[in-house]
């Protein structure tokens, strides 16, 4: 029986790349970092549950839930083994995919990832998930962005049709309320992280206002943590080069 969660597949390759958005996004935040992407990597980009085209699929804003919805879909298409990567909330996706998983995963590489400390700006998580308008939605997504960062067309574009799906604004809601509870969202405890055995990789912005970079302190010694000077949450959209350079190493190094 399908899982029916919605699986966006690019390319070919012997070495498998997945992709994990976070809170509000879908499969497309990652379209601007694809492009810096080996052409010889197969990419598979989720839509969580709760977003864009798997909606309607149980489980939203429930991490463990996603990760088995995941893992569920990568069963279904034979994919035995892979590199992962999670931004935000799916950060939080990916490290509980890799330790249900550790065999399969090759590699972790979390960019400012949910779940590594107890503070979380929920009030910016929800004005982006109540907005209706595109003059709200960019005010969200600005509050989202590092110093100075522009929020493009696209990615406004992007975050609008989405919106405008039949139900999703309702959903974000629910869901920004079950991340965060009075400006608390829920931590994984270091021994947890600690059991990572693959490679882990740690991407964080210095000016990220949803999640603060200290999170990325006293992180396992096996981590390779990167910092983002004036970068924010939006690592995906903001800095594309640099986090498909950062994934790149990732595959490379492994292989």
């Amino acid at each position: 029986m399908s899982s029916g969660l919605y699986l966006h597949d690019t390319g070919e390759g012997r070495e498998t790349l997945v992709l994990v958005h976070g809170f509000a996004g879908s499969h497309r935040i990652w379209d601007g970092v694809l492009p810096f992407l080996s052409a010889e990597l197969r990419v598979l980009a989720p839509d969580l549950p709760g977003h864009g085209r798997s909606l309607d699929l149980a489980g939203a804003g429930k991490a463990k839930a996603c990760a088995a919805a995941v893992i569920n879909a990568l069963d279904e298409r034979g994919v035995n083994h892979f590199h992962l990567a999670g931004h935000s909330f799916g950060g939080a996706v990916a490290v509980l995919m890799a330790l249900q998983v550790p065999e399969r995963v090759k590699t972790l590489t979390l960019l400012a990832p949910g779940g590594f400390g107890p503070e979380i700006d929920g009030d910016i998580l929800a004005q982006r998930a109540r907005a209706s308008d595109a003059k709200a939605m960019q005010a969200a997504l600005e509050a989202m962005m590092g110093q100075g960062k522009a929020v493009s067309q696209a990615m406004l574009d992007h975050a609008m049709q989405l919106a405008e799906r039949a139900g999703q604004r309702e959903k974000l809601i629910e869901i920004s309320d079950l991340i965060s509870h009075g400006g608390r969202q829920g931590a994984f405890p270091k021994a947890m992280l600690e059991a990572l055995g693959m490679p882990v990789r740690v991407a964080w912005g210095t000016a990220d206002a949803i999640l603060p970079v200290r999170q990325s302190d006293g992180l396992p010694s096996s981590f390779a943590v990167h910092r983002f000077e004036g970068l924010g949450h939006m690592l995906p959209e903001e800095a594309p080069q640099a986090m498909a350079d950062l994934l790149s190493e990732a595959v490379d190094t492994s292989s």
